[in-house]
Order: structure tokens, then sequence, then C-alpha cells
């Protein structure tokens, strides 16, 4: 029973199939005997007036003032990145994921640092250790502020240094 009823729908599914390529045959044949559409004709510009830029001796307006000016007087300060130091665990992160948590006093009377990593380990620094990712050398340590010189590139091939700090934000549970 299921079976004829089957095949009743196939040859019904079927037989409706082929009066539909008729009609789309003749869609076809009428849509190529239509003329072609007209082409638009393409849009005239204007040309623009050129600009001299006469402005080369004085601030950039692309660079923020604060850095133009820290550029500009540390322009005459030789400095290079030492490559050749061992990376010290702390450069593997930039400064801005770096959490300052405190200070205690070492056993030599100097503060030590407290800072903790993304990896949520804690590091002692003392002045002379290095962070961040450009070679940021720790210059001072106070209660609430770690003060680092970092090497930077200048744009003109050479390096400066750029003063940092990581300044301790608060307690957090």
């Amino acid at each position: 029973m299921h079976y004829q009823l089957i095949c009743v729908v196939c040859i019904l599914v079927i037989s409706g199939c082929t009066s539909k390529v008729n009609e789309v045959n003749e869609q076809m044949h009428q849509i190529k005997n239509q003329p072609p559409l007209p082409v638009e004709k393409a849009p005239v510009f204007e040309t623009t007036p050129s600009f001299q830029y006469g402005a080369q001796n004085i601030r950039s307006p692309f660079l923020p003032s604060s850095l133009y000016t820290e550029l500009k007087v540390m322009a005459g300060k030789r400095v290079y990145p030492n490559f050749s130091r061992a990376p010290q665990p702390l450069e593997a992160y930039p400064l801005e994921v770096l959490l300052m948590k405190g200070t205690i006093r070492g056993v030599d009377g100097h503060d030590v640092a407290l800072i903790q990593a993304p990896d949520t380990q804690i590091y002692r620094i003392q002045i002379g250790n290095y962070m961040g990712l450009n070679q940021g050398r720790v210059v001072k340590i106070y209660p609430t502020r770690i003060d680092l010189l970092e090497v930077v590139s200048d744009g003109n091939g050479g390096y400066v240094e750029r003063p940092r700090a990581l300044v301790l934000l608060g307690q957090t549970s």
C-alpha cells in the first residue's frame, strides 16, 4: 500500500516539471529579443586645487605636543638599546599590564617594589632592574610610584630615553 502511494507521488512530481522547462525557454527567448538598455555616461569629476604645505619647521600636528617636546629635548642625547643584555622576566610584558602592588624595605635598607605580572606572579624590583617592552630601567622607587627610563626610537634612526612611571593604583581584593 505504501509502495503504491510513493510511486503515485513520484509520478505527479515528475510530470509537473516538464511544463516549467518550456516556460523558461520562452522567457529566455523574449529576453534575448529585447533591445539593449543605453549605458549612462561617466560622471565628470572636478579637479581640486593643490595645497602646498609650508609649516615644516613648526610642531607636527600629527604628534601630541608633549611627545614632540620630549623628543626634541632628548634629540641631542645618544642612547642605544642594549640587545646583548639578558632580558629580565618583566621585560616580556608591556608596562600597561604590570601592576604595582606596593613596596617593602630590603635587608640592605633600599626600597623594593612588588610587581604583579599578568601570570599573577609577584616579582621584586630594585633600582637598576628592567621592565616593559622598551628596556625600561628602574631609576627610583617611591612608596606609590616607580620611575623608569625607557629607550625608544626617535623616528630618525636613533634612540632617546623616555621617562615613564608605574603608579600604585590601590588595593584590590
